[in-house]
């Protein structure tokens, strides 16, 4: 029987899993001494993989990661300050489920934004739906949205993710109406999802950088009290890596 015919259908029909494990299989001298239901185990299973790694690739794209990390190379020694205990729980991501945050603070360059861009990497690949924005961009997102009137729909977009990382809090000033607007963010999400913010100010500085008494009550009070707190210390590792990359020249020379 000819089986071009059937990929093409396969193909039609969008099951492109099965329509690879199918022109695989052909003339496959392993596959044709298996049963019918054995050969059709395999073609479904390719397509579900396949279906997973595509929605993988969806997740990602829209999570927009701030950069490329995940927590199998995440090197705890070189992350000072943070504790392992809460490693862990962090890496069990339980906290998702539970719709708690994580608080994530330190000096510049000591890895705050890639402990968060892994543990969102692990969240779109356990299937949650995750976002990620830089403070300023979402200042900017957030202006454009007021000035074209769609500000109710940007938040709702935020408030359908299961994950949201907020990096870089209060590394500028930040607008009263960006103010009630972050309230309304961490408001909609107070224990329904899940959110990451990354900052340099330790969490005790958060109140007088707000500014507004009441404005910094009613945030801090929706995000620190169910969170995970992780205070990164240390030299920044950008120029731990410059400095030895700089090291390294001279000896390259002396070889040549």
């Amino acid at each position: 029987m000819l089986t071009q015919p059937l990929i093409d259908q396969l193909q039609t029909l969008r099951l492109r899993g099965m329509a690879q494990a199918l022109s695989a299989q052909t003339g496959n001298r392993d596959t044709a001494a298996l049963t019918f239901e054995e050969r059709l185990s395999l073609l479904i299973q390719h397509e579900v993989t396949d279906r997973s790694s595509a929605k993988l690739v969806q997740r990602l794209r829209w999570a927009k990661l701030p950069q490329s990390a995940v927590l199998e190379d995440l090197d705890p020694t070189a992350m000072r300050g943070l504790d392992p205990g809460t490693l862990v729980q962090l890496r069990s991501l339980n906290w998702i489920g539970e719709h708690l945050n994580a608080l994530i603070c330190g000096p510049t360059g000591v890895g705050k934004s890639y402990l968060a861009s892994a543990l969102a990497h692990a969240a779109c690949r356990a299937d949650y739906s995750v976002r990620c924005l830089r403070i300023p961009r979402l200042i900017d997102d957030l202006t454009r949205a007021h000035a074209m009137q769609n500000r109710s729909n940007f938040l709702k977009q935020l408030a359908k993710a299961d994950l949201i990382v907020l990096d870089d809090f209060g590394i500028a000033p930040m607008a009263d109406q960006i103010k009630r607007d972050l309230l309304e963010i961490l408001d909609d999400r107070y224990d329904r999802r899940s959110t990451i913010i990354t900052s340099q100010l330790p969490v005790d500085q958060w109140y007088s950088f707000l500014g507004d008494p009441t404005l910094a009550d009613a945030i801090l009070d929706r995000i620190v009290h169910n969170a995970y707190r992780v205070t990164l210390t240390g030299d920044s590792m950008r120029k731990q890596k410059a400095a030895a990359q700089q090291n390294l020249t001279p000896s390259k020379a002396k070889r040549r």
